[in-house]
């Protein structure tokens, strides 16, 4: 069977997706901001929580199309940098993180069954106190080679698992320092997703170093 598809969860953009799929991939992507279940070319988005789509993972774990897994627990409960109001979110929800938390661990455990090369992915978080120390850390200014526009900060966990194989740092060194303020400043409704959307030439590192590995293990089999 060949591993032809990359699962994505707790995403909207499909950023992450994007390089496997302008290779030959199929893409699933799981969030219930996809607003109902549809196919979108080589993308298959399922408009709902990682739990309401188990039966619909189980299948594909099974099935041994997986090549990679990849995912985005939303950080908003989590990252160190809005820990100023988890006082107050505390006071309306005594379980607010552990169901946070919650997520981030489906996430875990379904890479960990894909038994494929997997990523779980999140800013500076509580997360360090559940997993433990992240297996890397990058910021996008790291993979500026892959895409000049992602010369800025925002340093990234990353816990990891399968064989992951983490891409070596490619920056474009003709360009100015890194912004540091972009995340920081970012603004208007779409905030939060545009704030945690995956830099797209980690994205492209991370295909190009993971995707020869699952060539490899397929001329094996």
């Amino acid at each position: 069977m060949m591993r032809d598809t990359i699962l994505c969860l707790c995403d909207l953009t499909g950023v992450m997706a994007r390089p496997w799929v302008e290779h030959g991939y199929q893409a699933v992507l799981v969030d219930p901001q996809h607003g109902c279940d549809h196919e979108d070319g080589a993308y298959l988005k399922l408009a709902c929580t990682i739990e309401e789509a188990f039966d619909q993972i189980s299948v594909l774990v099974r099935s041994g199309r997986l090549a990679f897994v990849a995912g985005f627990p939303p950080c908003t409960d989590m990252a160190v940098s809005g820990a100023q109001w988890f006082a107050r979110k505390y006071e309306a929800d005594h379980m607010f993180q552990a169901k946070a938390v919650s997520v981030a661990e489906q996430c875990r455990v379904i890479g960990e069954m894909s038994g494929v090369p997997y990523m779980v992915e999140n800013p500076v978080s509580v997360l360090s106190r559940v997993f433990g120390k992240p297996s890397h850390t990058f910021d996008p200014c790291d993979y500026t080679a892959y895409e000049p526009l992602d010369n800025y900060t925002k340093k990234t966990c990353l816990w990891t698992g399968g064989g992951f194989q983490m891409p070596p740092r490619s920056q474009d060194m003709s360009l100015p320092a890194p912004d540091r303020n972009r995340i920081w400043y970012m603004s208007g409704k779409d905030r939060a997703n545009n704030r945690s959307k995956t830099p797209l030439g980690f994205a492209r590192a991370v295909y190009e170093v993971n995707q020869g590995r699952q060539r490899k293990n397929e001329s094996f089999r």
